[in-house]
């Protein structure tokens, strides 16, 4: 499909079993770039191979640890300084985009100081799948690709589940707007949403459900299961208002701590996340399914290269 010449695809250690499948979708072979570190444990990173002139992409999602973040930005400099004729970061998950505002005194904005990092490291423009907030694409100066997994798991869940007693459920009122444009992508499917309070950071009560979920199967639309306490709430609370079934639907699996056990042990049937974060799958349990927004994120690189319109991969 493409010659070494035209484009070249490099990853760092966060997630290279999602870039390889992006490799092998675009056709091309994966770009040749050597990490390592010095004995005190300083990164050290070498391009090995000619990227003068080259459209170069690098598939890096940032969650911490820290690393993960000092490796994309290294490589950006890198890239930059052996001639690029552009650099695209491909980020599947955008780590820190949950810090996004002042929400009270003293507090940094750091989704907006990764982006400005970014930037000064280098890149020509960011590729970037499900942010935690739509603001966060106006902290870059730099042009923002923002797809959504939403078609990846809207051609799952048509293919395995029964759709026609279903309700897609936010939630929190904040996700609503996703929430009905993944409930109208299933056929125009009715929302609910839950109303959580959360008095802090990865502590989330749910208070109420708006909205009719009286023997309906509930699917519920999210972009990242950390501690997997939202999920386990609504579930509750959903179960509670007489939902036959729920079904939890997000992005990014963080699953951090004992998150996997929670939430096998909790009433939600299954829960699908996607290949965006890495996840040992000998941890997981028979209620998760992981789909792959390889295919996803290679044929938005192929468009971004090609110059052809990237905006029907937004849906």
């Amino acid at each position: 499909m493409y010659t070494r010449d035209e484009i070249k695809v490099f990853y760092g250690n966060s997630n290279p079993w999602l870039a390889k499948k992006i490799c092998h979708y675009l056709n091309i072979e994966e770009g040749k770039a050597f990490f390592s570190r010095f004995k005190d444990g300083e990164i050290k990173i070498k391009i090995e191979e000619n990227v003068r002139g080259v459209d170069v992409f690098f598939v890096q999602p940032t969650q911490p640890p820290s690393d993960n973040l000092l490796e994309l930005l290294l490589f950006l400099d890198a890239a930059r300084r052996s001639s690029a004729s552009r650099i695209t970061a491909v980020i599947p998950y955008y780590g820190y985009a949950r810090q996004d505002r002042k929400d009270e005194p003293r507090v940094p904005i750091s989704s907006k100081l990764i982006a400005d990092m970014i930037e000064v490291a280098g890149a020509s423009r960011v590729l970037t799948l499900d942010l935690h907030a739509e603001q966060i694409q106006g902290f870059f100066k730099i042009p923002v690709d923002h797809l959504y997994a939403t078609p990846v798991f809207v051609s799952y869940l048509q293919n395995t589940e029964d759709l026609s007693n279903t309700v897609v459920v936010s939630p929190d009122p904040g996700r609503a707007n996703r929430a009905r444009a993944f409930a109208k992508r299933l056929g125009g499917l009715p929302i609910a949403i839950i109303d959580k309070r959360r008095d802090r950071p990865n502590e989330a009560v749910a208070v109420n459900v708006v909205g009719d979920v009286k023997g309906k199967n509930c699917i519920i639309f999210d972009d990242i299961i950390d501690t997997g306490g939202t999920i386990i709430e609504a579930t509750r609370a959903l179960m509670d208002n007489n939902a036959a079934k729920v079904i939890a639907v997000a992005t990014h699996g963080v699953l951090s701590a004992d998150a996997v056990e929670r939430l096998h042990s909790s009433m939600v049937e299954s829960i699908l996340i996607t290949d965006s974060l890495p996840v040992n799958k000998k941890k997981l349990t028979e209620k998760f399914k992981i789909l792959s927004v390889a295919e996803l994120l290679g044929e938005a690189i192929r468009r971004i290269h090609n110059a052809e319109s990237v905006s029907a991969l937004f849906i």
